[in-house]
């Protein structure tokens, strides 16, 4: 059971309107949202963001798996669950997707990111300069930097608010056990 209740969809009050959005896009809506909108402005800020980064330039295939090594480090059931059935949507063979979990990926460019990401939260943000000049060197410019920060704290604030919130899972269970 969840620390905090989730709100039926149909009874929304301010936030009836962010849940119809969500579920024409995704067909459901899932339990995050319905706990998220407790608080509007809550829900309205996760979906502004994700929205904002979903027309970046980074890929979608890149961002679940920025997602997935985010979510893995910060021991986040939920969003690690959540993604790995987002990214398998998105095309990422499974190979991938066990290894974005490890902050690894087949492709040296991915994996520079996800180097970067992994940084970004074992660092709180203070990433040393080899880092970045390691993200440079592997072909990012500024924009793509901005925009792997930017999913890495959408991930942070998504995997805290389910930890806190203890969201009852409704996705197909992938453990944080390796």
């Amino acid at each position: 059971m969840s620390r905090i209740s989730a709100v039926d969809p149909t009874t929304a009050g301010k936030a009836k309107e962010l849940l119809d959005g969500v579920k024409a896009q995704l067909g459901r809506v899932p339990n995050m949202m319905k706990v998220m909108a407790q608080s509007p402005a809550v829900l309205s800020g996760a979906l502004s963001l994700s929205g904002a980064l979903a027309g970046g330039t980074l890929k979608p295939e890149l961002r679940e798996q920025i997602a997935i090594a985010v979510s893995q480090a910060n021991g986040c059931e939920y969003c690690l669950s959540a993604h790995t059935t987002m990214g398998k949507l998105r095309g990422l063979p499974p190979e991938e997707l066990a290894a974005a979990r490890k902050g690894q990926s087949v492709d040296p460019k991915a994996q520079a990111a996800l180097d970067f990401a992994l940084a970004i939260v074992a660092e709180r943000g203070r990433v040393t300069d080899g880092a970045f000049t390691d993200i440079r060197e592997a072909g990012y410019g500024d924009e793509e930097i901005a925009e792997i920060v930017a999913n890495v704290a959408l991930m942070i604030f998504t995997n805290y608010f389910n930890n806190v919130a203890q969201t009852k899972l409704d996705w197909p269970l992938v453990s944080l056990e390796q």
